[in-house]
């Protein structure tokens, strides 16, 4: 699969209402869309179960109740998908991206970093979005555990205590944690250092930017 070539990769991660997609549309509105994109793995997935199953793909996009009602069914199924390849929702996402400086919003398992680490190995950069109990509250969010599962079965799925919450908690490195508990001006300081990482790359972009992703 051909693709055009990043100059940097910001791969986030963070909790159900930590705020990662407001704090990568802020990142994509001072970079503008030109420079910047924003890609979901969940896109894909959400698109493809969406199509097995006739349901709305634009309200599983979004964050209502709609989705919440199949989030746990559409876990399982996408385990299922990563089971067979571990990089099946990773292509399928960057494959329409031209821009210099990618934003993958929605990280959430070990295998997608990995993936990501060894198709664009200098052009990675990890961030974390934290945000308070009280604060994810506040925004709406409730824990929904549930029952451990192997996924070629039927039976209840976690949700806040599975891999797709949990599975970036500990044991990666990352180089960006940012707070966001809802103080503008506080997260305003903390991206100015990736601000300027993200316009230096942009700036370096010219020419032909191709390549060929295996699987």
């Amino acid at each position: 699969m051909s693709t055009t070539k990043p100059e940097l990769i910001l791969i986030f991660s963070g909790k159900r209402k930590s705020g990662k997609d407001y704090v990568t549309d802020r990142i994509q509105e001072r970079l503008g869309a030109n420079v910047c994109c924003i890609l979901r793995l969940s896109g894909p997935l959400k698109e493809q179960y969406a199509k097995d199953h006739g349901l709305d793909y634009s309200e599983l996009l979004g964050a209502g109740q709609y989705k919440e009602k199949y989030r746990a069914d559409m876990i399982r199924w996408g385990e299922r998908k990563r089971e067979e390849d571990h990089g099946f929702f990773c292509r399928l996402a960057i494959r329409q991206a031209k821009q210099p400086v990618w934003i993958i919003s929605d990280a959430r398992r070990l295998s997608d970093l990995q993936w990501f680490w060894r198709e664009f190995p200098q052009q990675c950069r990890c961030v974390r979005v934290e945000a308070s109990e009280q604060t994810r509250l506040q925004r709406g969010w409730m824990f929904s555990p549930g029952d451990p599962i192997p996924t070629k079965c039927t039976c209840p799925i976690r949700i806040d205590d599975a891999e797709s919450e949990c599975g970036l908690d500990q044991g990666v490195q990352f180089d960006w944690i940012i707070n966001n508990d809802g103080d503008a001006g506080l997260l305003e300081e903390q991206l100015k250092e990736l601000f300027v990482l993200a316009e230096d790359k942009s700036g370096d972009n010219a020419g032909q930017r191709t390549l060929t992703i295996s699987g």
